[in-house]
């Protein structure tokens, strides 16, 4: 049965796209869109590329060799993903040399890993790589929360399941990918219902999106499992809405990157040998959709384990490990990461009060802007946070304003998000001297006195965000 196609993801010149042009197309709207124009100064796409436009195989067991890498077979399913081994690059790079690939877009030789088309993914290239600048990240996606925190700070705290291997595999989401023709991704949205980019350094890509209005339509009939490979004999029995979805079609090119939004169901294919660049990301502008998820995860690892409640000794504190084990986060190091980014934005409304000598900020100010909308976002979620009763369990303080301010860190963190708004909006450069300062005079504030300077609840971080948006004048 054929795929209804219905439409193509609209090309863009990025160069000729400002900021605030991709924002108010293509980030309010939830929409995805292909850009040309950018990759022009990449050094991997002069090192990583041969002449002949294919991928250059030879540099990688030369440089990268020894690197551990994550590779998928594509012809054998586990759950609800491909298979995944692990193996060198220079070990793949030579399954990759010695398999013939014939046009085929899924293939296997009874599951034989030395018979296989391998996929090489989720390599973290730039945390095991910081000093081999392979690209620079367009602006259009640098107000990145999810890898400014991870540079930073460790998403879950739970020190009886981390463990050293983990340093590099949990430590950020910026991807390679690599693989012949044929090789594939099944049908998924991406983590935390986060938003990607996706660039081609060589090779072309088919890509086929289902929005986030129609997903439901690729469910099983209890809505837990989903379609995994679009091109097969799909069940309808099964999948009884599947033959109603309506799909874009987008060939991605060499050098074209496109823009993933959150919650749009995709499967992609490999039309040549291909090596791409992916970044995983959000901010004020999708995190409603990390917060919808993992309450949905969240309420599912509850119900699971329902019939053991009266005799485990701390139920919520399993619920929220299980729900950290599948998801990647649990509720409480959502709140956290909530919490340090709406004070770090809240620093940010103080640095740029000291810079424009304006007190209230006017509000014509992109930046202002901006860092408003974030804080309005954080403090909607929060707001679900209450009203879910999601996080009803005592768990102490879980930020301290002041000790948070003198962490390295958090300053870290904070000149970072600065910086990246300066950058994307062309204000004014930020001046660090007079950051330090402010960050000083902020830890001995008398604002805090307002709030007992801890945040334990959801109640309390709204109520900072309010002290501090009304001194501003925000809303």
């Amino acid at each position: 049965m054929g795929l209804k196609i219905d439409g193509h993801v609209e090309k863009v010149n990025g160069k000729e796209l400002s900021y605030s042009e991709f924002v108010e197309r293509y980030l309010e709207k939830n929409q995805p869109v292909v850009l040309t124009g950018l990759m022009d100064e990449w050094r991997a796409c002069t090192d990583w590329v041969s002449d002949d436009g294919k991928p250059n195989l030879h540099f990688f067991s030369s440089h990268f060799g020894k690197s551990i890498v994550q590779v998928a077979d594509c012809g054998s399913r586990e759950f609800t993903d491909q298979k995944r081994v692990e193996m060198p690059i220079s070990e793949f790079i030579s399954h990759w040399m010695e398999f013939p690939v014939k046009g085929c877009k899924n293939a296997s030789v009874n599951g034989s890993r030395n018979k296989s088309l391998l996929y090489l993914k989720d390599w973290h290239f730039v945390k095991e790589y910081p000093d081999y600048k392979a690209y620079t990240t367009p602006s259009f996606f640098c107000d990145d929360w999810l890898n400014m925190y991870y540079d930073n700070h460790r998403m879950h705290q739970d020190n009886d399941s981390f463990q050293e291997k983990d340093e590099i595999s949990c430590s950020d989401y910026r991807f390679v990918y690599m693989g012949p023709k044929g090789t594939w991704t099944p049908l998924h949205a991406d983590v935390f219902r986060s938003y990607s980019w996706s660039s081609n350094v060589c090779g072309r890509k088919q890509w086929h999106f289902l929005s986030p209005a129609q997903c439901h339509l690729v469910f099983d009939k209890n809505l837990k499992s989903t379609v995994y490979n679009i091109f097969e004999d799909v069940n309808q029995a099964k999948f009884p809405k599947f033959k109603e979805a309506i799909w874009l079609e987008c060939t991605q090119e060499q050098n074209e990157i496109i823009f993933v939004p959150s919650g749009w169901y995709h499967q992609v294919h490999n039309l040549e040998d291909t090596i791409s660049i992916n970044h995983n990301w959000f901010n004020g502008y999708n995190i409603s959709w990390v917060w919808n998820l993992l309450l949905r995860d969240y309420n599912e690892a509850k119900e699971y384990i329902e019939d053991i409640r009266d005799v485990c000794d701390d139920f919520e504190g399993l619920c929220q490990r299980n729900l950290a084990a599948n998801t990647g986060m649990n509720l409480v190091d959502f709140f956290i990461f909530t919490a340090r980014f709406s004070l770090a934005n809240l620093v940010q409304l103080y640095n740029l009060s000291a810079v424009s000598n304006k007190s209230p900020i006017s509000s014509s100010s992109p930046v202002a802007q901006n860092l408003a909308l974030n804080l309005l976002s954080s403090r909607e979620i929060a707001l679900k946070m209450k009203s879910s009763e999601a996080l009803a369990g005592k768990y102490g303080v879980l930020l301290d304003i002041r000790k948070t301010l003198k962490e390295s860190s958090f300053q870290k963190l904070c000149m970072v998000l600065g910086r990246t708004y300066w950058m994307i909006h062309q204000q004014f450069k930020q001046n660090y001297a007079t950051h330090n300062v402010m960050l000083e005079h902020l830890v001995e504030s008398d604002l805090w006195g307002m709030t007992d300077s801890q945040i334990s609840t959801p109640d309390d971080l709204i109520g900072i965000i309010d002290l501090v948006s009304k001194e501003h004048s925000l809303y």
